[in-house]
């Protein structure tokens, strides 16, 4: 079992930065993916980035490439995500989640854990 708490949304306006943290408890192996997913009103939830807990390897949606970063502490347990240049289309509910499978995927239904989300908006 594995547990996940965000934190570090909030209201900001278009071109600020934000960074989004993500803490897990449980059983955490070294061969897991933790991922950021995003959702908007009326959206359906969709990919952002993932990060291999062990070999730091990272892939990312198109739309964030080059202005989101995600990283991880392994100390911590906690997974991060940078966000720079915000957009208003950048707004969105931000969950962090797992995978068992060892191989990345973008796919939501194949992550096993989700934590609770965090609201992240950006104004004009």
């Amino acid at each position: 079992q594995v547990q996940l708490v965000e934190s570090g949304g909030g209201l900001v306006q278009a071109g600020d930065s934000l960074r989004l943290s993500c803490t897990a408890s449980g059983r955490i192996f070294s061969s897991y993916y933790l991922g950021w997913f995003r959702q908007a009103p009326g959206k359906e939830r969709e990919f952002v980035a993932t990060i291999s807990w062990n070999f730091g390897g990272t892939v990312y949606a198109d739309s964030v490439k080059g202005r989101f970063t995600i990283s991880k502490d392994n100390a911590k347990n906690t997974v991060y995500l940078q966000m720079n240049n915000l957009k208003r289309e950048d707004t969105a509910v931000y969950y962090c989640a797992v995978t068992l499978s060892e191989i990345v995927t973008r796919t939501p239904s194949l992550y096993n854990y989700w934590g609770h989300g965090t609201q992240v908006t950006v104004s004009s």
